[in-house]
């Protein structure tokens, strides 16, 4: 057993050192040299549905000319205003005014510049103490910028709010206000305007305020006015549009443009991303840094903007948006339903075993019921972007998976669907962390684009998925090959799922913690040693030093070219990590009370245990006879089991670990047991202590 611990940390650390992460260049987005003029356009509340080449000419024909792409605008909650999405262009990373939030304040003229009123609450009370990066960076270089509006001032003001030029109005700008600097920045705030007001301190609470024709007359007249700045920029100015807020309760990808050379008809995403087509708020004072020469300061997480592709449209991203909210808005009524399926079944499930009656039908549908989670990956080989498409394909993944795991030969062994689903699973999510995830991007459950929480990766619900898979699989090779063989591959099969999930292909941080200790208990189990809860401990110590080096590994990357895991050892070096960690508690803490995740976990564990402790009367004996028939599964449920609540402990999304480890889980032991006692010819009574290991 010593050998097979020190195997899966050598696997660890040389896997490592290849997965660590793809290269993903920072460098300028296109061919310019560094040190030109650059303008940020900020249209809040702009998304490519607005853009029309009659309602506003402007605007399309900038998009025209320029490398396009999506922007999410998300910060700290689910919707931005205005002036958080401004605050957080000024601060390089993610923040927020810190309560119910509208349009930024109005500076206060001083001389050719201007001071924002009460700046320093953003800095000193409200915690947002990067606010004020990118106006400092550009003094401590020596370049002066001019602010036009609003947002353009608190996006370029000092640590103190002082902007040094100023205008209230794109229209009060000629050519030669702007050749006094070579950073411009512009809030056209006509668009969002009407959005807020009555109530320019917050967003409304509806999905969309204004009707049609009223927000077709916004547009104009932010058209009007971003033509007037187009027309007064010099010759050779690299051009910035985004959509930099929200307008409504509904987040949306919003505009994200960039006018240069060479950058016609392409895609525009980031390294921040790994999307050649996606990019975020903090990638703009990145970019705005980087094109005028300007060092991007550590704290900024986000990246330059980069070029993609040829073949760019307008059309793709009205299709990349209306995708994401397909998306959204079926996502709460699909994990209602998960919900309900699992309970119901847990109910009906204990009904018919006490009676002895319908056991094929529970074993279908228990295999069924765990062959539904991994369709939400799998329905993105398909195209789909309504809801009709979307759970019809769902719908053939899922009718396909079950009849493969139930029609073929090895459906006469209790294994054998188990291995099947679980298989599918495990390999499903192992080749989209190998071929850049993009089954995950806008899936149940994985990641939408508008969110913005993650947009590469192993996400936290598809960590315990894979890691249930995983070990439920590899426990089928050790009942098949029991001994060395069968304790070896799951630590080197685990091992290597595990250092995907933890590497930069994976990027996930808690899961490495959950997934060490998952592993090694099994293969203890399986080697005849003791589990205590100091071993128990210590793996989960190691799970940390090897996700803490993998994060050090990403940290010695260039900035630009981090992911969360390399960032959170910036932040523990500057002591922000324990703002971080406590945020994720709270996270954590708050899905516990979540109404669809907590029922999937009570009545499986109450099942589970039932089914343990009073085994003839809750399941004729189901959960013994899957133990007796495999001590390698019941090996493999403990260290699935230990990974669950390990990584709910650990990460952010809590609950929605363990409710998936077990949604994948106790169906298929079900499964398992109902084709043991089938095949012996009748019920295996067993007791609760044959979960612990106890001799009867």
């Amino acid at each position: 057993m010593r050998r097979a611990l020190v195997m899966l940390a050598m696997l660890a650390v040389l896997v490592g050192q290849v997965l660590i992460g793809p290269a993903w260049s920072a460098g300028p987005a296109g061919a310019q040299a560094q040190g030109g003029r650059v303008a940020l356009i900020g249209v809040p509340g702009l998304h490519w549905n607005d853009l029309t080449p009659s309602g506003t000419p402007h605007l399309w024909a900038l998009a025209g000319s320029s490398a396009i792409g999506s922007l999410s605008v998300r910060t700290v909650g689910n919707v931005t205003c205005p002036y958080d999405g401004w605050l957080t262009v000024s601060a390089g990373t993610r923040a927020a005014v810190g309560y119910a939030c509208g349009a930024p304040p109005k500076p206060e003229a001083r001389g050719a510049g201007a001071v924002i009123p009460d700046y320093r609450y953003l800095i000193d009370v409200a915690g947002q103490r990067t606010a004020g990066t990118l106006g400092e960076s550009l003094k401590a270089a020596g370049q002066c910028s001019v602010a036009i509006g609003p947002g353009a001032a608190l996006a370029l003001a000092d640590q103190q709010g002082a902007v040094g030029r100023y205008h209230a109005s794109p229209l009060q700008v000629t050519t030669a206000d702007l050749e006094q600097c070579r950073m411009v920045a512009a809030d056209v705030d006509d668009l969002v305007a009407p959005y807020l007001a009555g109530e320019p301190d917050r967003l409304p609470k509806v999905a969309d305020k204004l009707a049609p024709a009223a927000r077709r007359e916004a547009l104009r007249q932010a058209d009007a006015k971003a033509g007037a700045l187009l027309a007064a920029l010099p010759a050779g100015t690299t051009v910035l549009l985004a959509g930099l807020s929200d307008h409504g309760s509904v987040p949306h990808l919003r505009v994200a443009a960039l006018r240069e050379p060479g950058a016609e008809g392409r895609l525009l995403g980031a390294a921040s991303t790994r999307r050649d087509d996606i990019s975020i708020l903090t990638d703009l004072t990145a970019t705005v840094l980087d094109k005028l020469g300007v060092a991007v300061p550590s704290t900024v997480v986000g990246a330059p903007l980069r070029l993609g592709e040829q073949g760019a449209t307008v059309e793709g991203l009205k299709s990349a948006d209306a995708t994401a909210q397909t998306m959204r808005s079926a996502k709460a009524a699909y994990f209602t339903a998960l919900a309900v399926f699992q309970v119901l079944f847990y109910v009906l499930a204990f009904l018919l075993l006490r009676r002895r009656k319908g056991l094929p039908w529970v074993r279908r549908a228990a295999v069924a019921l765990a062959a539904l989670p991994v369709t939400s990956f799998l329905v993105n080989l398909l195209p789909w972007d309504s809801h009709l498409e979307l759970f019809g394909g769902m719908a053939l993944w899922w009718a396909a998976i079950t009849a493969l795991a139930l029609a073929g030969p090895w459906r006469r062994r209790p294994l054998g669907p188990l291995a099947v689903v679980a298989a599918i699973t495990a390999l499903t999510l192992v080749g989209d962390l190998l071929t850049g995830t993009t089954l995950q991007l806008n899936s149940f459950m994985g990641y939408s684009a508008e969110q913005g929480a993650r947009y590469f990766g192993l996400g936290n619900i598809p960590f315990a998925l894979l890691a249930t898979g995983t070990l439920l699989a590899t426990t089928v090779i050790a009942h098949r090959w029991p001994g060395k063989v069968g304790v070896g591959a799951i630590v080197v099969l685990g091992a290597f799922a595990m250092v995907l999930g933890g590497s930069g292909m994976g990027s996930d941080f808690g899961g490495v913690i959950a997934f060490v200790p998952g592993i090694a208990v099994t293969a203890l189990i399986l080697s005849g040693k003791r589990v205590s809860l100091v071993k128990l401990g210590a793996f989960c110590v190691a799970g940390g030093v090897i996700v803490m080096g993998f994060a050090w590994l990403n940290y010695l990357r260039p900035p630009a070219e981090q992911s969360h895991l390399g960032r959170f050892v910036g932040q523990v070096l500057t002591g922000e990590a324990i703002d971080v960690i406590w945020r994720k508690f709270l996270a954590m803490i708050s899905t516990l009370a979540n109404p669809n995740l907590m029922p999937i976990v009570i009545a499986a564990v109450a099942f589970l245990v039932y089914a343990i402790l009073r085994p003839e009367q809750a399941s004729a004996g189901v959960v013994p006879a899957a133990f007796e028939h495999s001590p390698a599964l019941r090996a493999g449920l403990i260290g699935t089991l230990v990974s669950g609540v390990v990584g709910m402990l650990v990460n952010d999304s809590g609950a929605a670990v363990l409710s998936m480890a077990l949604a994948l889980a106790v169906p298929l032991l079900l499964a398992t047991g109902i084709g043991a006692l089938r095949r012996e010819g009748g019920s295996a009574p067993g007791v609760g202590e044959q979960l612990a290991g106890v001799a009867k």
